[in-house]
């Protein structure tokens, strides 16, 4: 494996199909480059860490 290519985790899309925005309840986009989910209604990021979406305001980012 060489050192550019990002290990990244397939994520299951109807679990993410079922996610939320914990703070809006809206629904949730899938970035798969950055290994987010997107809450547009927030403006928050979400991480997913090793195939597991991180829900936790306190540990999203905010977007501009």
């Amino acid at each position: 494996m060489s050192d550019d290519t990002p290990n990244k985790t397939k994520i299951d899309r109807r679990m993410l199909e079922a996610l939320v925005c914990p703070v809006t309840q809206a629904v949730l986009t899938y970035d798969a480059e950055a290994q987010e989910l997107i809450s547009k209604a927030a403006h928050l990021a979400y991480p997913i860490r090793g195939g597991i979406p991180i829900m936790l305001e306190d540990e999203a980012r905010k977007l501009d």
